[in-house]
């Protein structure tokens, strides 16, 4: 595995217009309703990221038009994208997996009922267990 994991807010604009194209400002609430509150995006920040996977091949400009006398850009995944979230996704997923597996396997420690302290000549190795 030579990819390197995806970065949050990469992975958080590609499922967000992995079921519909989305302008700035919707793709700003559609992340904050997939992390649950979690991750507010900034404006700069998202423009940026947007930039960046535009170059990058994996979002496209849908469609352009003009309201309220501001433009308004509407970005869509490419296949390119579609792919790399789902991969992503798979990665994601293998992991978790993983570590579900392994907390299953382990067994957690034997938990000693609360009472009084045992007295020093009880806690010597092999004295009375």
């Amino acid at each position: 595995m030579t990819e390197r994991a995806m970065q949050e807010p990469t992975l958080l604009l590609l499922t967000a217009l992995a079921d519909a194209p989305r302008h700035g400002y919707a793709l700003i609430q559609e992340i904050a309703a997939i992390s649950d509150g979690r991750v507010k995006m900034r404006t700069g920040t998202l423009y940026g990221a947007l930039d960046r996977l535009l170059q990058q091949g994996l979002i496209e400009v849908a469609a352009e038009e003009i309201v309220d006398g501001r433009a308004r850009r509407t970005y869509a995944l490419t296949e390119g994208g579609r792919g790399a979230l789902g991969a992503e996704a798979e990665r994601l997923r293998s992991v978790a997996d993983e570590a579900q597996r392994r907390l299953a396997a382990v067994r957690p420690a034997a938990v000693r009922p609360a009472g009084p302290a045992r007295p020093a000549f009880l806690r010597v190795r092999g004295a009375f267990a």
